[in-house]
């Protein structure tokens, strides 16, 4: 039979009110604390988080819905949410809604079905009502890298400054002569495609330079997206000095594609890539590369969640982090 509270407290002798203030993460004294942790190791006691759910209407649980699973970018902020989150007792489910918007609804449903405390939400969809039967239940909703605006002031988020990243970036190839630059965005209708074009946009009307839509292709946020689009950029405008590629799987394409074709970089073609420092390192000549804050991002979306999940009302907040260039050798002056 399973041991329980009453045996851990025989086996202590403790009251049952401190074992129960230690299993919801009360402060005791030092020499309790370690008796507890004793008599847990050797009765091999387990919480019955089912029924401490039914009795607390909480699962200790938080939901997250991301677009796809095998984004880079995306993993490695789940990685440091979820090592948070589980320090502080909870369980995290992850739903990947494959940039589909009907499952990502299905998503948010099958969490809320599953009784989870709060939502994480990298979204897919654009008017945020996926998240309307979560919002009428007052549940805690964290939005992460897309900002959706029917919910501005009800939500919190997390974003990166996507624009100033990509100014910055575009700033630095102007600055060492380049004027032909290429650019690979996301698809267009995501927030952080049309963010990080603005960038770039913004970068050569400070130098007075035409934008020319020749010189914009428009990806998929995957290495194959990557691929295909450098090659139509390089096929198509020939004069292209510079390229900025804005994704860490659209960067590995690019890549690809250009050593497929001979060209020497940084020598014919300079590239400033995304995300991924140890493609950086990886890649020779050793990769320009936009860092974004991945492990400050995980860190920022655990805390606002858990300050939800404890009870804090307070009004939404939406925290922007800064991304910075990590300097490499694919980047020459003209």
């Amino acid at each position: 039979m399973a041991a329980t509270i009453k045996d851990i407290a025989r086996e202590t002798g403790l009251s049952l009110a401190t074992i129960s203030k230690y299993m919801n993460g009360g402060a005791l004294r030092e020499k309790n604390r370690i008796a507890i942790e004793r008599a847990i190791k050797k009765l091999d006691y387990h919480v019955n988080e089912y029924a401490r759910g039914l009795k607390s209407n909480k699962s200790r649980t938080v939901g997250v819905v991301i677009p796809e699973l095998s984004n880079l970018f995306i993993t490695q902020i789940i990685s440091v949410m979820e090592r948070i989150l589980q320090e502080k007792g909870y369980s995290v489910i992850i739903c990947d809604c494959q940039t589909d918007e009907t499952r990502e609804c299905r998503a948010v449903k099958f969490l809320m079905g599953k009784m989870v405390d709060g939502i994480i939400n990298m979204p897919v969809c654009r008017d945020g009502r996926h998240l309307k039967p979560a919002l009428e239940k007052e549940l805690p909703v964290l939005l992460l890298d897309r900002p959706l605006e029917p919910l501005t002031g009800l939500v919190s988020c997390v974003l990166i400054d996507n624009e100033g990243a990509a100014r910055a970036a575009t700033r630095r190839l102007l600055e060492l002569g380049h004027r032909d630059i290429g650019i690979i965005v996301g698809p267009k209708d995501i927030y952080t495609s049309q963010m990080r074009l603005e960038g770039y946009r913004r970068a050569l009307e400070e130098y007075g330079i035409p934008v020319r839509q020749a010189l914009i292709a428009y990806g998929d946020y995957t290495v194959q997206g990557g691929h295909q689009q450098i090659g139509r950029l390089l096929d198509t405008a020939p004069g292209m000095s510079a390229a900025f590629v804005t994704n860490y799987e659209m960067t590995l394409g690019a890549l690809i594609a250009v050593n497929e074709r001979g060209i020497a970089i940084p020598k014919e073609l300079s590239l400033i890539g995304f995300d991924n420092l140890d493609l950086s390192m990886v890649a020779r000549p050793r990769l320009t590369i936009v860092s974004q804050p991945l492990e400050e991002i995980g860190i920022q979306a655990a805390r606002l969640m858990l300050e939800r999940l404890s009870g804090e009302k307070g009004s939404p907040i939406t925290v922007t982090l800064s991304s910075s260039i990590q300097e490499g050798e694919s980047v020459r002056r003209l």
